[in-house]
């Protein structure tokens, strides 16, 4: 009996057996083509997954946009200067400290007290030749009431506003220091070269009268800023001076050294408080 092409056979005389080695050897031919089947279809859907992911990489990676790499937008700059401001200078040169000798040269700036014991301090002067003991001292406005010669005609004309004496002795000799004051340098320059007689000397608080009266004494004559300054030197006993007497020129130019000192720091003096002072 037979089912037609592709049925199932049966065995040797045809006794109604089936043949299950030739339905075994069909099943497995059935399975083997079932398991290509499917690892085919599987390499197939995997090659599609790829070539989709490999087509979107390559589409973005070529989208056009109408710029070359080269004309894409750089990172933006960082400044070249820190943002911190620097240090700052002036190149403004500060004013120089006040001259000293503008505080003594004229009586607007020289603004001091002003009197004998703050030219000549203290009992006494320790000086290069040894202690000057300090005797009497006064302040006169007439200033030609304190000179001998022609000195007081001379301070006068010049506009002489005062003059300050101190007298101070040492082993038996005595030297009177006079201060005239004006109210400029110039007056002050021109007193001294006029200058003709002399200071006339101060006694008094122990002191002798001396160098009065045609006795031979020694007198010198000098100015810095507005004051002119002059000393007359001798013997408290009123003997004349010699040339030899070295005691009295010694003694005269220790104090005339002192008065143009105290000048000087006179002046410094009044620089320095300048300059404390705030400026406006």
């Amino acid at each position: 009996m037979s089912f037609g092409q592709g049925g199932p056979g049966w065995g040797p005389g045809d006794q109604q057996t089936p043949d299950w080695a030739a339905l075994a050897d069909a099943s497995a031919a059935r399975n083997r083509r079932r398991k290509w089947l499917f690892i085919g279809g599987g390499a197939l859907a995997t090659a599609a997954v790829v070539a989709v992911v490999a087509t979107v990489i390559v589409t973005a990676g070529s989208k056009d946009d109408g710029k070359s790499a080269n004309e894409l937008p750089s990172p933006p700059a960082l400044p070249s200067n820190s943002a911190q401001p620097g240090p700052s200078f002036s190149h403004v040169a500060p004013p120089p400290p006040p001259n000293p000798y503008d505080f003594v040269a004229s009586a607007k700036k020289d603004t001091a007290p002003l009197s004998a014991d703050t030219l000549f301090p203290g009992k006494s002067l320790a000086l290069g030749s040894g202690s000057y003991a300090k005797g009497p001292t006064d302040r006169v406005t007439e200033c030609s009431s304190v000179t001998q010669g022609s000195l007081g005609s001379i301070l006068n004309n010049n506009g002489c506003r005062q003059v300050i004496r101190a007298t101070f002795t040492k082993d038996g000799v005595a030297v009177t220091v006079g201060v005239a004051v004006f109210d400029t340098d110039g007056q002050a320059t021109k007193a001294k070269q006029q200058a003709n007689g002399g200071i006339a000397s101060l006694s008094g608080s122990g002191v002798n009268t001396f160098c009065r009266g045609g006795s031979v004494c020694r007198s010198t004559t000098n100015s810095y800023g507005r004051y002119a300054y002059f000393t007359i030197g001798g013997f408290a006993n009123g003997k004349n001076v010699t040339k030899d007497d070295s005691a009295v020129f010694t003694a005269g130019n220790d104090l005339a050294k002192f008065t143009f000192d105290q000048i000087v720091a006179r002046g410094r003096n009044q620089a320095s408080a300048a300059a404390a002072r705030p400026a406006g």
